[in-house]
């Protein structure tokens, strides 16, 4: 089963609050991005966004220039069902991020919770964080949350890689400044409690995607 059949499947059998990612509110993703771009109008993508609540909050907030992505249609079908007419300020993409194909210097802010750590391929990584320099501005931002050390080892049936903030700075290389890290506990809707790992870059590099 590949990628988009895997999260479809979830997305189709799970209400978007019995997840175990579920958030009411992404309070930290929240705070992060608001210390970290200066104006309501930052290009701001939402990698594996999917059916989360933190595109409605950073409307609410007076945000304008919206990205979700995802592999799974269902979960942006969600959604947009959810926001009803305001949906029509979001851009939507469905795709997945290791072949999608971004302009240059798209994005003031790159956020990402919970996808990253599925990437337990060198390769697949290595990728993503290519299209990161490519797709975000010399010194935008990228947030991302990832399990914890402490966290699990799987998630959804899926092997996780889990991080340190060292091990985090490691993987992201030297085009990347680490600006914040800290970590959280999630309690997931069947009362269970997950280490989550966040942390801000300022990218300093820039480079040609992958391929």
């Amino acid at each position: 089963m590949d990628a988009r059949d895997h999260w479809e499947r979830i997305h189709r059998q799970k209400s978007d609050n019995a997840v175990s990612w579920y958030r009411a509110h992404l309070a930290t993703s929240l705070a992060l991005i608001e210390e970290t771009v200066s104006g309501r109008d930052a290009a701001i993508i939402d990698v594996g966004g999917g059916a989360s609540t933190l595109v409605d909050d950073l409307l609410a907030r007076g945000y304008t220039h919206l990205t979700v992505l995802d592999v799974a249609p269902t979960a942006l079908e969600k959604a947009r069902g959810r926001l009803g007419a305001a949906a029509e300020q979001i851009q939507w993409i469905t795709g997945d991020i290791r072949q999608l194909e971004f302009a240059e210097a798209s994005y003031d802010l790159w956020h990402d919770r919970a996808a990253f750590h599925f990437l337990t391929d060198d390769g697949d990584r290595t990728t993503y964080i290519r299209q990161v320099q490519w797709a975000v501005k010399p010194g935008g931002v990228v947030v991302i949350s990832t399990f914890g050390a402490a966290g699990p080892e799987k998630c959804s049936g899926l092997d996780v890689v889990r991080y340190e903030p060292a091990s985090m700075k490691r993987e992201f290389g030297s085009g990347f400044r680490l600006l914040n890290s800290m970590t959280e506990v999630h309690r997931t809707p069947l009362g269970t409690e997950q280490q989550f790992l966040y942390c801000s870059f300022r990218v300093e590099q820039r480079l040609e995607p992958a391929g």
